[in-house]
């Protein structure tokens, strides 16, 4: 069922969060293709799951998943109004950690 999110996420803490989850989320997967390319799917998971507990904003890591958080109203979602802040800190800490 789609529903818009009502769940509350913004804020310097939320997107700093976010920041941190991508760039160690792109970290983890450019340590994986140079060590240990087979170890790559494991890492993700294991990580994306770690960054759920040790971050403010839940992890998502990943811009197509906030915005499929945002169409669900679950603990995990994220508003729509809020959706553009995510984006554009996991688009940053992408960026940042590339060489």
């Amino acid at each position: 069922m789609i529903e818009a999110s009502l769940k509350a996420r913004t804020g310097g803490a939320q997107w700093f969060s976010e920041w941190v989850a991508t760039f160690g989320l792109v970290a983890v997967i450019l340590a994986g293709i140079r060590f240990e390319q087979k170890a790559i799917p494991w890492l993700v998971g294991l990580y994306i799951t770690a960054a759920y507990w040790f971050t403010a904003s839940t992890s998502f890591a990943n811009p197509a998943v906030a915005l499929a958080r945002s169409l669900t109203n679950t603990f995990s979602g994220i508003r729509p109004f809020d959706l553009p802040g995510f984006v554009i800190a996991e688009l940053l800490g992408a960026v940042s950690r590339l060489p």
